[in-house]
């Protein structure tokens, strides 16, 4: 019999193990990209961020291909949803590229905080999208993150470094992604959708690699550029051995331990260290995601047992 998913399972001894060891992997996943982000931050200096992100995405679909392939894994690159595939491809490729350019100017704190109004986004444009329109209380919470948005670039104060845009198309765009991602899992397997990744953004961006391209001379550099890639694939793979263990409610508020991750190594790496702003900012933006979580919980209890938005 095929095995229930995570969140049907019963609670005991055995699924509390399995959501330790996947909230185990979910840190994990976000440490990986933690350290992709510290790895193409520091490339920014001396390489182009275009050739920064075909580096992450070319290493990355060498690397899933080894172990996701037609061999391996027969109708792996069978889709059922192409042109879905194809568009989500496109809005992760389109948010990477804006955060790598944006990383070079600004803090990794200031980043990962704009991205942590992702739910926020995914939330409000769930209802013309998907049908699912956020109550009175979800949308109080989604007008507070956004204010912690407004908190953090400061618009209109003479604070606001230009970049901050490009994060916030960034931020746009993966709010998408999430939506075709969920789109997808109704019809695709996990492992098809990585596959396709992979692909579409290196077949994407390789015609532009011999206008952008400047050979690193530092030994480091190719191995950074290697490192992009191995961070980003194995991050991913965390992330669906996570979610094959636990369910989403359990692991998304996980995701925010990153601000930890990004501090720390921004200031080890870069001796960046966010301003007050950005700390109350991102702390107001967690709050109101935390929260958008907790009504989604609140929402999957059966009718009778708890009152809906």
């Amino acid at each position: 019999m095929p095995r229930p998913p995570p969140s049907k399972l019963p609670h005991t001894p055995e699924t509390g193990r399995s959501r330790l060891i996947a909230i185990g992997l979910m840190c994990g996943a976000v440490l990986c990209f933690s350290l992709l982000d510290v790895s193409a931050k520091w490339l920014t200096q001396s390489v182009d961020p275009l050739q920064i992100v075909f580096a992450r995405y070319a290493v990355s679909m060498v690397l899933v291909l080894l172990l996701l392939n037609p061999v391996s894994h027969p109708g792996v690159l069978r889709t059922k949803r192409p042109w879905t595939q194809a568009l989500r491809s496109l809005l992760l490729l389109g948010s990477t590229a804006l955060n790598f350019f944006a990383l070079k100017y600004l803090q990794l704190a200031e980043t990962v905080s704009i991205m942590f109004a992702t739910p926020l986004v995914v939330a409000l444009v769930s209802g013309p999208l998907l049908g699912e329109w956020p109550g009175p209380r979800r949308l109080a919470a989604i007008g507070v993150g956004f204010l912690g948005v407004l908190v953090i670039t400061r618009p209109g104060l003479g604070a606001m470094h230009p970049a901050t845009l490009l994060v916030l198309m960034s931020c746009l765009c993966y709010a998408f992604y999430s939506l075709a991602t969920r789109v997808l899992a109704a019809f695709d397997p996990p492992e098809t959708t990585m596959v396709y990744s992979g692909v579409a953004g290196t077949l994407a961006l390789a015609p532009l690699m011999p206008l952008v391209w400047i050979t690193p001379s530092a030994p480091e550099s190719w191995v950074l550029m290697l490192a992009t890639g191995a961070f980003g694939g194995f991050g991913h793979w965390l992330l669906i051995l996570a979610h094959r263990l636990a369910p989403a409610t359990v692991l998304a508020p996980f995701i925010y331990s990153q601000i930890v991750w990004m501090i720390a190594l921004g200031f080890l790496v870069f001796g960046q260290l966010p301003d007050r702003w950005t700390f109350a900012g991102a702390a107001i933006v967690i709050a109101s995601g935390l929260y958008l979580l907790y009504r989604e919980r609140v929402r999957a209890v059966p009718a009778g047992s708890a009152r809906l938005d």
